[in-house]
């Protein structure tokens, strides 16, 4: 008798020193890519299974966020805080369904829509898609090269087209398999990790103002403007879309046994990685309410000042380590950006572009915006206010597929998840149009 496929399934993780093969019978048991994992070791078992949360993870301290963060520092002291708290944790939810999507379909979000919904919606949500991606691609790109600039004196547009070639480098990454490029993410994440860190113990923002930071309370338009920003800053809708495709069939899975324990690494990449961004964001405002909620500098508004006042007040040592942290995000979210926006055409109309040529033609909106002269950190803010419109038309379609038995089998969401994810869509409609409302009145 031939024996069901899943037991003569060939793993795609080579084994190192695994347990080997099963006999049974004559036939012979060969085990799972997870199983051939976890025969490594507890620890390095963990350790193989991050890494796509940190991919996303980069998005969400983007170049955006510094402008956000470090203007509502400095306008609000550390009366944002409550709202970088808040999004980091809305990011955490979402991520883990988008990721819990990929992991139980085996497909990604943008496939899913395109094969669950009418061609007129698919293609309009690919659209709107698109233009999420070129207003991301424009803060990453503009933040790496404000990040040269700031670093070597590179004049903006030149750095424009040096930050194309560290992109394409990163790129080239991924052709060589997904683990060297989250290698490769992860350790950018981590030079912006360490440089907020020692900006946080050379400079030591206030603990009892930052605890009372956490105390939601929003003055004015332009705070609410700001908290917006700051939430499209966090959370990302490429990376809705991405996070699916980045566990797709990353860890083959016989059955939904194996899937609930590849999901169970999976929450724990998701608050590891999420969590890493949440307190690098937190500690990029309170630095700024440290320094810059003053008479004199609450009017900060651009990112080359902040590096400026980074030197005249802390020293040159802070300075650098600000600048190199902005290189660092622009360059490594640039390059998932462009890995998204793939992910994104290939899934919604079926067509796959070179990612090289991807980045050639996506880079164009930047680097016209460096040359006719627009203030880079303005718009990066715009471009985070726009990028929080496009939160809603990914995330309905997300909570809505998840929610879905018949897609999502045994992993379909529970009834309080479905709640939190309508609340959560809900909550980002509402202040979206509240905002344009106060901008048009």
């Amino acid at each position: 008798m031939t024996p069901p496929a899943q037991d003569t399934f060939t793993p795609a993780v080579a084994v190192e020193g695994g347990a080997g093969s099963i006999a049974v019978g004559d036939a012979v048991a060969v085990p799972s890519a997870l199983e051939q994992l976890l025969s490594r070791g507890r620890l390095r078992a963990t350790l193989a299974m991050l890494g796509p949360a940190f991919v996303a993870a980069v998005a969400y301290v983007d170049p955006g966020n510094f402008a956000t963060n470090i203007q509502g520092g400095a306008r609000f002291g550390y009366g944002l805080l409550w709202v970088v708290l808040i999004a980091n944790l809305m990011a955490m939810v979402i991520q883990y369904l988008s990721a819990k999507l990929g992991i139980a379909t085996d497909r990604d979000l943008a496939q899913l829509c395109r094969e669950r919904y009418p061609r007129a919606v698919s293609v309009g949500l690919w659209m709107q898609a698109e233009i999420m991606a070129m207003a991301t691609d424009i803060a990453e790109f503009l933040g790496a090269a404000l990040g040269l600039n700031l670093l070597f004196g590179v004049p903006l547009l030149q750095a424009g087209l040096l930050t194309g070639v560290i992109a394409f480098a990163i790129l080239e990454l991924q052709t060589r398999g997904f683990r060297r490029f989250e290698l490769a993410i992860t350790a950018l994440l981590g030079i912006i990790f360490l440089g907020f860190l020692y900006e946080t113990l050379r400079i030591g923002p206030s603990a009892h103002e930052s605890l009372h930071g956490l105390i939601p309370a929003l003055h004015g338009t332009s705070a609410l403007y700001l908290a917006v920003g700051i939430i499209g800053a966090t959370v990302m809708p490429h990376v809705i879309y991405l996070h699916s495709a980045l566990t797709n069939g990353r860890t083959p899975c016989r059955n939904d046994r194996e899937r609930s324990r590849v999901l169970r690494f999976e929450r724990l990449d998701v608050i590891v990685a999420l969590g890493l961004a949440g307190v690098v964001n937190m500690a990029m405002l309170a630095v700024a309410a440290k320094l810059f909620h003053t008479h004199a500098l609450s009017g900060l508004s651009t990112i080359q000042q902040a590096h400026a006042q980074f030197g005249h007040l802390v020293g040159g040592a802070a300075a650098l380590a600000f600048a190199v942290a902005l290189l660092a995000s622009g360059a490594s979210s640039s390059s998932v950006g462009t890995y998204a926006g793939q992910i994104v055409m290939a899934g919604f109309i079926n067509v796959r572009v070179p990612l090289l040529l991807r980045r050639a033609v996506t880079m164009i909106p930047a680097i016209v915006v460096l040359a006719i002269g627009v203030s880079p950190t303005n718009a990066l803010v715009l471009s985070q206010v726009v990028l929080s419109f496009g939160i809603p038309l990914a995330l309905i379609p997300l909570v809505m597929l998840t929610s879905n038995r018949e897609i999502m089998g045994v992993h379909v969401n529970r009834p309080t998840t479905i709640a939190v994810g309508a609340f959560l869509a809900a909550a980002i409609t509402a202040m979206n149009v509240f905002l344009v409302a106060q901008q048009l009145l």
